[in-house]
């Protein structure tokens, strides 16, 4: 009996490490963005863990990241090493982790007025998550309103 129990904390603690590092985000946002704090808000409402930092060179982070212009937006997020850019619903978020394929990351370029960060009374711009590759081949993820 205490070998089973000794498997099942062991069990427990491995899922609950996996599932927290799965959570971690790390955002790149400029010091005056309030869309990129929303945005941070969001993800905290959907239950991630966010850790901010701030860079008034944007454009340096998104290139050492590899984010390609064409997909830039105001800010930069990082999950278990893929990289998040712009205005991304968590829940796309999240069924990108469950199944990344040979994915780098999302994105949401520009700054879509209606997307998680960018809300705005009843306006609601028609948007596309891209899903993106190191070789820079994109791939529509999702589309929105």
């Amino acid at each position: 009996m205490k070998k089973v129990k000794t498997l099942t904390l062991t069990s427990l603690m491995l899922m609950s490490s996996t599932v927290f590092a799965a959570t971690e985000v790390t955002s790149y946002k400029s010091p005056y963005c309030g869309c990129c704090t929303e945005w941070e808000e969001h993800m905290k409402d959907n239950g991630y863990d966010v850790n901010t930092e701030k860079h008034e060179d944007m454009a340096a982070i998104k290139e050492k990241l590899g984010v390609d212009p064409r997909l830039a937006s105001c800010h930069t997020a990082v999950i278990d090493g893929y990289v998040f850019e712009g205005h991304i619903p968590a829940s796309d978020i999240k069924n990108f982790l469950a199944d990344p394929r040979d994915f780098k990351g999302l994105s949401v370029p520009g700054m879509p007025m209606g997307s998680p960060g960018m809300e705005y009374g009843d306006q609601k711009d028609k948007y596309q998550v891209v899903a993106f590759k190191e070789n820079g081949k994109l791939a529509l993820f999702n589309t929105h309103n």
